[in-house]
């Protein structure tokens, strides 16, 4: 049976044309955490974040430079991995940073509090999309409602390259791209299994597999050159991920690309969970909910006020500018903190508490 280590959630049974179906899938591997960053003076801003931050947070940093003095942020001091990744490196092997950053907000309130963070900013939105490679036939006339269809033909057509799959177990774009693969079909097919079954193969309870003969487990720090030199065909991603790799991409229904936070959305994600590997080997289920990317400056901080700083700078009209360049990221201003009595002073102008639908989401 699976452990509720990494998120608390009940795996839930739909009845979908009569039939009982249990929407438990994941991923069975693991990968080893990201490295620490390096801290080596009081003055350098070191920084852990999600993959699909690496470009944007380190514009971020170096405006956060050009504004104030002495103080550095070298990329040697800031590491961008799977958000699970990320924790891990904080909790299990002594990592130490500035600024740690999740593409899932329950991460930092569930494995980094109230030892390694106190508190969580959440600071914006980006939903999944279909990256692809327009030159396929395969994909000609893509829009919102077919694109399931035209991925699937086009990784089961003979010759053509295969779709790349992010480890859910290390990033949570490994499970939410399962999600919008289930909820396409649920909302368009009547059946949350009609894409997933051509992609991935395993049962209830257990983490699914990737399809070897459709799908690749590929890093999202190679995935973009791996689609524009066609060893993979398409990737279900950030659309964050799409616009700063410069990504021929199709948006999908607010619901599916896990954007929508209306009841009709929130019910639906509520019908989906799937299984991954803890960063202590044991399984755990996660829930499908919206996709929001959180930061905190974490407990054990070497440099706590340039962190916050940070922040600071993340949550003002600069930060947003930056986030939102090319439709990347929705910011969102005033922050949503789990707990906005416990942010640092400079930061009270800036966060405000989360809403009400969100707050189960962190139980």
């Amino acid at each position: 049976m699976a452990s509720k280590v990494v998120i608390v959630v009940v795996v839930i049974l739909v009845a979908l044309g009569g039939i009982g179906l249990g929407f438990v899938v994941g991923y069975e591997y693991k990968t080893s955490p990201a490295s620490s960053p390096s801290t080596t003076t009081n003055s350098t801003l070191s920084v852990l974040g999600a993959g699909t931050l690496d470009t944007l947070f380190p514009q971020l940093a170096n405006q956060l430079v050009n504004e104030t003095p002495n103080i550095t942020a070298p990329a040697a001091a800031q590491t961008y991995e799977g958000s699970l990744d990320v924790t891990t490196a904080i909790t299990t092997t002594g990592a130490l940073a500035d600024v740690a950053a999740v593409a899932d907000f329950r991460l930092i309130p569930q494995l980094l509090e109230p030892t390694y963070a106190h508190y969580e900013v959440v600071f914006g939105s980006t939903p999944e999309v279909l990256a692809y490679n327009p030159s396929i036939a395969a994909f000609n006339g893509i829009n919102e409602t077919n694109w399931a269809e035209k991925l699937v033909t086009d990784v089961t057509t003979s010759g053509n390259a295969k779709m790349a799959v992010w480890n859910a177990s290390t990033d949570p774009n490994g499970y939410n791209e399962i999600f919008s693969l289930e909820l396409q079909g649920m909302l368009y097919n009547g059946s949350t299994t009609q894409f997933y079954n051509s992609l991935y193969s395993g049962g209830s309870g257990t983490p699914a597999v990737p399809n070897p003969s459709t799908t690749v487990i590929e890093h999202e720090s190679q995935a973009a050159t791996l689609l524009n030199t066609g060893v993979v065909s398409a990737m279900i991603t950030y659309r964050s991920y799409a616009v700063v790799n410069h990504l021929t991409f199709v948006s999908f229904n607010p619901i599916v690309g896990l954007q929508a936070n209306n009841t009709t959305a929130l019910s639906d994600y509520a019908k989906l969970s799937t299984t991954i590997v803890s960063s202590s080997g044991s399984l755990a289920s996660v829930e499908a909910a919206p996709i929001l990317f959180s930061v905190t400056v974490p407990a054990n901080a070497p440099n706590p006020a340039l962190g916050a700083a940070f922040l600071h700078l993340l949550l003002s009209p600069q930060g947003s500018a930056i986030l939102s360049a090319g439709g990347a990221f929705t910011p969102i201003f005033p922050g949503w903190s789990n707990d906005p009595g416990a942010v640092p002073s400079v930061l009270a102008p800036d966060v405000t508490t989360l809403p009400a639908w969100a707050s189960p989401y962190l139980s």
